[in-house]
């Protein structure tokens, strides 16, 4: 099982890049995001691998840290998520954005990926809501949630929703509200909330 290739890059794709190692040619497939941050040809380049083997075929999947690794590995747990589909999720979104976009449930920033409808936006919400905690990047976010009483979760909420229908993303708005909860304390109201939010946002 291969886990990392750390070689010389040859050439890219649209969707994969093509690492030397000692003269052979790895395929390694590949997020535009993660394509969007290596270096030229020619360059030194290194890759951490999830491997899928299948019948027919064995397929590299290319990452650049355990993040962005771990984020394709649960989001090809949800039925209809394939290998495709979650690269180009992580395409458009990167974990912060991920992270945002669950902890918000904001299935408008899910469905911006290619290949995600309003369902299975739905179904990646609700299925991974209560499982993104094993990723070291979302365990902060994770703990700020977990630590509100329901009385607070339901007033940020309320708060992240009246900043969305001002025009704010959902992501945004959620963090704007988060660090608002946190500096003015617990019982902090809606619309305490949504000024604190405000501030954040436009700072």
């Amino acid at each position: 099982m291969i886990a990392k290739l750390s070689g010389i890059l040859d050439s890219i794709g649209d969707d994969w890049a093509v690492v030397d190692i000692g003269g052979v040619g790895y395929l390694v497939f590949c997020s535009t995001r993660t394509l969007a941050q290596i270096p030229a040809s020619g360059e030194a380049v290194s890759f951490l691998i999830e491997t899928h083997i299948r019948e027919d075929h064995i397929h590299l999947y290319g990452f650049l840290d355990q993040a962005e690794r771990e984020w394709f590995k649960l989001l090809t747990t949800v039925q209809g998520v394939g290998a495709k589909v979650g690269l180009g999720i992580q395409s458009v979104l990167g974990p912060k954005d991920l992270t945002d976009a669950i902890l918000a449930k904001d299935r408008g920033m899910i469905s911006r990926a290619p290949g995600v409808g309003p369902k299975l936006a739905t179904r990646l919400l609700t299925e991974l809501r209560d499982k993104v905690g094993g990723i070291a990047s979302v365990e902060p976010a994770m703990e700020g949630v977990a630590a509100t009483k329901e009385s607070d979760r339901a007033a940020m909420e309320d708060a992240v929703s009246a900043l969305a229908n001002l025009g704010y993303r959902r992501g945004d708005a959620f963090g704007a509200v988060t660090s608002a909860l946190s500096d003015l304390g617990d019982d902090a109201s809606v619309e305490d909330l949504i000024r604190a939010g405000l501030k954040e946002l436009t700072v």
